[in-house]
């Protein structure tokens, strides 16, 4: 039981995922965004009762698929924890790496993606 309500709480749910190129496209021509340096996030108010998140990991950026998945593993972790922090977040979320990460970047990543957030949501309040 203890194992089904921690998966059952840690997960996205497939409505807030951003699925088909439309939708990516939608968000970056939106053209309110945020650049650090190691991501760049885009935003852009979806009128839906709920927050979509899509990311953009390059093959061209970082070459191992391994590297990449890591990537989006804490890429995702971190909006899923910003999006029960921030209680009424209704924006669609696009976020590309820049360039290649190193596993030394990875707190440095979370920290920047925490503050880039904070920012583009506080623009749209």
């Amino acid at each position: 039981m203890f194992l089904y309500f921690f998966i059952k709480n840690h997960f996205l749910l497939k409505r807030c995922k951003l699925r088909r190129a439309t939708e990516f496209a939608a968000v970056i021509n939106f053209k309110h965004q945020v650049n650090g340096n190691l991501i760049q996030i885009y935003a852009k108010p979806n009128g839906l009762d709920y927050a979509r998140f899509g990311l953009i990991v390059s093959k061209k950026i970082e070459r191992h698929a391994v590297k990449r998945n890591r990537i989006k593993r804490i890429l995702r972790e971190t909006f899923r924890k910003h999006r029960s922090e921030s209680g009424s977040q209704t924006l669609d979320w696009v976020i590309r790496i820049r360039h290649s990460l190193s596993k030394n970047e990875s707190m440095e990543l979370v920290s920047e993606m925490q503050l880039l957030m904070f920012q583009l949501q506080r623009c749209h309040d």
